[in-house]
């Protein structure tokens, strides 16, 4: 194909295929891209390999601080089994197909455990380590979409080969349930639940860390030096539950730095509340849900009390509003469980209320 490029000279590259119409189509997305000075970028794109890729993404949007640590690590494993297939494909020649066929592929694999007799094959890989890796690549591909080296990700046109049973589905936590669970868990963990759901804080990100020259009782504020997102870092406002919870935590909390400080080091603050928070549910008899969700019972809350969906990303400190689409899961959740109430003896017995219609 021939064309001009933006200072006027002619450029003549082989479109790579030879049909009629694929080649007219490659033609048009030149032009496209030399009109929106993008052109520079795809003929970059061009010419880098998945794994030129993969290596940039890892080193400039993964690593700390840019990501958490435990995310970086997710992306690394997820990234070698992913070079493993792809590692000198050309970017752009990365197709829906062959995405899927990597997939089929690595569902038939099974678990391998290194031992010093050797590796030792065990189970089937479950599909929701499958489907992480695939999370990974579409993030990844996503910036290479940003940067302009694709035209578009072909993990749209993806379709998972299997059914994956409670990915991401979140769980909203009614008022009695978030009784029962207070209940039976101690203080720390009481006071971090009503944080939580009166003010939506990330748990391992923000309110873990926090330190206690950050929470202002007099003003009902605290605030979060610190965050996923950089829209993360802000004042956050809390209500009188959230302010008492505070008052509470301050005052177990010791003479260290920290808001929740670590039981083997009180210099350093708490890691985890998997354990405590799993042992607490099976005390309170409610099934297991992860504790992230006490920050999506937060946003469904407001979203419930009537709170306009672009503000409630606002409160959740979201960059992009399109996180709140799993909230909506939720809000049908609480309108079934309205449904449930639903008094189908109402009127029964003479002593039910007026329907103003005669006799």
């Amino acid at each position: 194909m021939q064309y001009r490029d933006k200072s006027g000279q002619r450029q003549r590259e082989s479109t790579g295929t030879e049909d009629w119409d694929q080649a007219q189509q490659i033609l048009r997305e030149r032009l496209q891209a030399r009109d929106n000075n993008t052109l520079p970028a795809v003929r970059r794109g061009q010419g880098l390999t998945f794994g030129e890729w993969a290596e940039f993404y890892l080193k400039n949007f993964s690593t700390p601080p840019f990501r958490a640590p435990k995310t970086h690590e997710v992306n690394e494993r997820a990234m070698r089994h992913l070079r493993a297939s792809f590692e000198e494909t050309r970017l752009g020649d990365l197709t829906a197909d062959d995405i899927e066929a990597y997939l089929r592929e690595r569902l038939k694999k099974r678990v391998e455990v290194r031992t010093g007799k050797g590796v030792i094959q065990k189970e089937l890989l479950k599909a929701t380590t499958v489907h992480q890796e695939y999370r990974v690549l579409r993030r990844a591909l996503n910036v290479a979409v940003r940067k302009k080296y694709i035209a578009a990700n072909p993990c749209s046109g993806v379709e998972f080969p299997t059914r994956v049973d409670g990915l991401f589905r979140p769980h909203y936590m009614g008022w009695s349930e978030q009784q029962k669970i207070e209940f039976a868990a101690p203080e720390y963990l009481k006071n971090l639940i009503q944080i939580v759901t009166e003010t939506g804080l990330r748990i391992y990100k923000e309110l873990a860390p926090l330190r206690k020259e950050h929470v202002d009782l007099m003003n009902g504020t605290v605030w979060i030096p610190d965050s996923k997102t950089v829209n993360g870092v802000a004042e956050v406002p809390l209500t009188d539950i959230a302010v008492e919870a505070f008052r509470r935590q301050l005052a177990i909390s010791g003479s260290g730095p920290f808001l929740f400080p670590s039981e083997e080091d009180p210099e350093k603050h708490q890691k985890t509340f998997k354990t405590t928070w799993r042992a607490t549910l099976r005390r309170a008899g409610v099934p297991y849900f992860r504790i992230y969700d006490l920050r999506s019972t937060y946003a469904t809350r407001l979203s419930a009390g009537g709170v306009a969906d672009e503000f409630v990303t606002q409160l959740l400190r979201q960059g992009d509003a399109k996180v709140f689409k799993k909230y909506s899961q939720m809000k049908l959740q609480m309108k079934r469980e309205a449904l449930g109430k639903l008094n189908r003896n109402a009127n029964e017995g003479g002593k039910g209320f007026d329907t103003g219609r005669p006799n």
